[in-house]
């Protein structure tokens, strides 16, 4: 089964790293570089798991996942926080915004890979 994957991060290196990961494991990446692009590009496609950043401009993660959570039609589309950033009290705010899980940069390929045919498989 083919994965349909949302990732949004500014960060051009990242975006092309998880399109270069997702595809070679026969998964269809749609990129975003932030929130609110992430949005747009939300709006014609039906996820199975969405990966997001924390930090970017126009619209960071937990607000991204605040908006995406508002909307009916993905209240239960895993999101997958992809961060440099490991506080306690970050990852409770993005499970309180309504996050799945959270992976830590640098992201180790096969990890991300098992995690996302966890919670979208």
């Amino acid at each position: 089964m083919s994965l349909e994957i949302l990732a949004v991060d500014d960060s051009r290196t990242m975006r092309d790293m998880l399109r270069l990961t997702l595809a070679d494991a026969g998964m269809t990446t749609h990129l975003a570089e932030d929130g609110e692009h992430g949005l747009e590009v939300l709006s014609g496609i039906t996820p199975d798991a969405i990966i997001t950043d924390i930090n970017m401009p126009r619209m960071d993660g937990f607000g991204f996942i605040n908006a995406v959570r508002a909307q009916e039609g993905y209240r239960n589309v895993p999101i997958l926080v992809l961060t440099t950033e490991s506080s306690a009290d970050l990852k409770t705010r993005a499970r309180e915004a309504g996050a799945t899980g959270w992976i830590v940069k640098p992201f180790d390929p096969e990890k991300l890979v098992r995690a996302l045919h966890m919670v979208a498989g």
